[in-house]
């Protein structure tokens, strides 16, 4: 069977946005709805008795496939929610500086906007300027915005909008160094390229598994260094603060448990990974980048707009220039007229074609874009 056919999309539109909101294969759907079915069946027994335990296996098959131990991550709905954790936690005093780049996901702009306001600091947008020629380029652009004031650094591990893979390691490496708090957006990593986050060694990492790990929708975590994990405050207290019955970890305890709330994502994020062992992932993500790298090619002939990065920067999401257009337009153009789901971005007064290609796309999926794009393009 092909893997089209045990996913649950639409079989009349062309999805090239899996980076989006992922989708999620049948037998994880039915894992999570059964999950669903057994906490209705017995609340008490599932929340009350058996939740800790639950959690705990779950967290343990996460932490095995993302290299991290097992209390050290939490469960958090989306990254964006996992950040603010982070990002309302840290003691930032007046003229303090969080330094970050200008390919950064919105919602976090916002979030750091928002607390730096608060506090007195100021977020730094540091320019990484495209096209990227290198890792060493993009780690000079980026590293240049540090200052005697910088306290915080936060990048994402594959930004959303330019879809570039920027080489995190190095910043991190730098980041220790100097002193600085290192926070990583890992929202596109998990399920995307290989990742062990013990080995990357920064302070705080925050990843969706609803993405590219195929986990139900509400599924991700926030992963924090051990020495780290006393910094953060819960943005819900419940019955984990000063437990009556702790556990091992008073991260855990903390940042775990939130009062009734449906966990059946959590739970079924093991389902999404034995999947991908059962359908050899790392073999699916390179015929994924084949074919990125094939709609690079008949993207770069078509508008005759050179890529933005080299091929090293690309997993299985890549950001195509466009010429000028209304992004919008163009969008909204592709879904009504073609039936085609995929972002056109507008950044820095650039437009671009985000594609995600996942296990369930074809050539022809790509060939259906081109042919739409050289109807609509101006």
């Amino acid at each position: 069977m092909a893997l089209r056919d045990i996913f649950l999309l639409r079989p009349d539109v062309v999805f090239l946005n899996h980076g989006s909101f992922g989708a999620c294969p049948r037998p994880v759907f039915e894992a999570y709805r059964a999950w669903q079915l057994e906490l209705e069946r017995q609340p008490v027994e599932f929340l009350g008795r058996r939740f800790e335990d639950l959690m705990r296996e779950s967290r343990a098959a996460l932490g095995a496939y993302v290299g991290a131990a097992a209390d050290d991550l939490v469960y958090v709905p989306n990254a964006t929610t996992g950040l603010n954790v982070v990002a309302r936690s840290l003691p930032l005093a007046p003229h303090d500086e969080v330094l970050s780049t200008n390919h950064e996901y919105g919602a976090l702009d916002r979030t750091w906007r928002f607390i730096c306001r608060k506090r007195g600091a100021r977020y730094i947008r540091q320019p990484a300027p495209l096209p990227v020629t290198s890792e060493a380029q993009v780690v000079e652009a980026i590293w240049a915005g540090r200052t005697p004031r910088t306290r915080v650094l936060f990048i994402s591990h594959i930004t959303s909008s330019t879809a570039l893979v920027l080489p995190v390691a190095e910043l991190v490496r730098r980041a220790r160094e100097a002193g600085i708090t290192t926070i990583i957006d890992g929202a596109h990593a998990p399920g995307q390229i290989p990742l062990d986050i013990a080995a990357l060694d920064a302070d705080f990492y925050v990843g969706n598994c609803h993405k590219w790990m195929l986990s139900p929708k509400g599924a991700a975590f926030l992963y924090a260094r051990r020495e780290m994990q006393s910094l953060l405050e819960p943005l819900v207290v419940s019955w984990g603060w000063e437990s009556e019955d702790p556990g091992p970890s008073r991260f855990v305890d903390h940042h775990e448990w939130q009062g009734t709330r449906d966990i059946a994502a959590f739970l079924a994020t093991p389902a999404a990974i034995q999947f991908m062992k059962e359908h050899d992932w790392p073999q699916v993500r390179r015929a994924c980048r084949q074919l990125i790298c094939y709609a690079r090619q008949k993207i770069t002939a078509l508008t005759g707009l050179s890529p933005i990065a080299p091929d090293q920067f690309m997993a299985q999401m890549a950001a195509f220039p466009l010429p000028p257009c209304e992004a919008e337009v163009l969008q909204r153009r592709l879904y009504d007229e073609f039936s085609i789901e995929i972002p056109i971005v507008d950044w820095n007064t650039r437009q671009f074609a985000r594609i995600s290609v996942q296990g369930y796309n074809t050539r022809a999926d790509v060939d259906a874009l081109l042919d739409a794009l050289r109807v609509l393009l101006p």
